[in-house]
């Protein structure tokens, strides 16, 4: 039998997807995970999750199935020790896609972040902060090969921080513990190994995460932008992975009635990066940025990235923000990498409290009929969507009470892109967690 191992971002590894640090080394919470396992295909998946501490050693290996078509929610992580903090390897004879859902302090604050199919020896990290507002960060590296890795983590204020990481285990990097001299900075990691990484950033109320980059694009698209939307605010971070100075345009395009298009424009150093977005729509644009954007006007809609002069590869980053309240991130999409069918791993409706909601935006060049069906459910939702043209649904009401599956979202001859939200009811905790749908074959 075939069995496919995956790891941190498509089809199955979590860098990190038990987080549980001691509050010594990173964190600002007692953390514990939750992991989401959508099986792609129409046989049965026989699974097996490997959970591996720091040192390289195995905490636990737990085998399962996942009916044809179907998911398995995976919480509280099963087999592993109290107080485990490592990473997870998902081992599957079928194709699969996964998410994790990190909850801090029993869900006081709460992010989720996708897993990937294979390791990079270069990963890119768009957004770091040390004492950012009351923000920091800090990162695994999980490496996914077989033999140890040496890594090498290069920051744009010039730090270097190196750690030898044993196959399948994860090393933290603690943005608070270095000497980085700006609040707000980003990072290229490499490795003579392939390897994963995943990104934390917090405060002491709100939780954000995002996956490290294995590649970049020239051009950026980003489903969901708000400003100025009911309180929440975002900023878009874009990080010059390239080798050459390039000057970027961000074009803004609204849903109907719910903004102004516009345009924001800033140079990127080679191996720098800059924030968009949140000084352009609230009438402060950062210097040496031009912006034809209204500041303090309601803006609901998407981005792409329009202009790179150097042609330079680029990452990006979604930080979406209710200040003092809850937020959450989402990594830019490469056009180049849309398919026609996208899977969401983690769907609800009324599930303790959590609903679901959701973007598919259409990144194609030509019109396209959308369909998106969900597991267990006769459910479904279905438009048909203009180039640039994002279909929106919150499942609230729509499923049943306490459902929790996955969804599916085709687009016959089209390339599409989607955007989840699961948020809770919690007027104060940080519920609000998003996550990238994957591209399925």
């Amino acid at each position: 039998m075939k069995i496919l191992r995956y790891f941190l971002i498509f089809s199955i590894l979590m860098a990190a997807v038990g987080f549980y640090p001691s509050p010594a080394l990173a964190g600002a919470f007692t953390y514990t995970s939750g992991i989401q396992v959508q099986n792609l295909e129409g046989t049965e998946a026989e699974v097996a999750i490997t959970f591996y501490n720091p040192d390289g050693s195995v905490e636990a290996t737990v085998p399962d199935t996942i009916p044809a078509n179907g998911s398995k929610t995976f919480f509280p992580l099963p087999m592993v020790g109290e107080g485990f903090s490592g990473s997870a390897v998902i081992s599957s004879n079928t194709q699969v896609a996964a998410i994790t859902n990190i909850l801090g302090n029993d869900g006081a604050a709460a992010a989720a972040y996708i897993a990937a199919s294979a390791g990079h020896t270069e990963v890119k990290i768009p957004l770091l902060m040390k004492h950012n507002s009351g923000f920091s960060t800090w990162f695994n590296v999980q490496n996914t090969g077989t033999s140890s890795a040496t890594v090498t983590v290069n920051y744009s204020t010039g730090v270097v921080a190196n750690a030898v990481i044993p196959p399948g285990s994860a090393h933290t990097f603690d943005q608070t513990l270095e000497a980085h001299d700006a609040p707000v900075f980003s990072a290229i990691v490499t490795s003579d190994q392939p390897i994963a990484a995943a990104v934390i950033e917090e405060s002491t109320q709100i939780m954000f995460a995002y996956s490290g980059f294995g590649a970049g694009s020239t051009s950026p698209v980003l489903p969901l932008i708000n400003a100025n939307n009911a309180g929440y605010v975002t900023g878009v971070q874009i990080q010059n992975a390239g080798g050459v100075e390039t000057t970027v345009t961000l074009s803004y395009t609204p849903v109907p009635g719910v903004g102004t298009a516009c345009t924001e424009t800033q140079t990127i150093p080679a191996g720098q990066d800059r924030t968009f977005a949140l000084g352009a729509f609230a009438g402060s644009p950062p210097p040496g940025a031009t912006t034809d954007c209204i500041g303090g006007a309601r803006f609901v809609g998407s981005a792409q990235v329009t202009g790179n002069t150097a042609n330079q590869e680029l990452t990006a980053i979604v930080n979406q923000l209710l200040p003092g309240t809850n937020g959450e991130a989402y990594n830019g999409f490469n056009v180049a990498e849309a398919t026609a069918k996208v899977v969401m791993p983690l769907i609800m409706d009324r599930n303790g409290g959590y609903n679901t909601g959701f973007n598919v935006m259409n990144v194609g060049a030509s019109t396209v009929t959308v369909t998106c069906t969900f597991t267990g459910t006769s459910y479904t939702v279905s438009d048909t969507l203009g180039p640039g043209e994002a279909l929106n649904d919150i499942q609230y009401n729509k499923i049943a009470a306490g459902y929790v599956g996955s969804g599916t979202c085709e687009a016959p001859g089209g390339q599409i892109v989607a955007v989840v939200n699961e948020l809770g009811a919690s007027p104060t905790a940080d519920q609000l967690l998003v996550y990238e749908g994957v591209p399925a074959p």
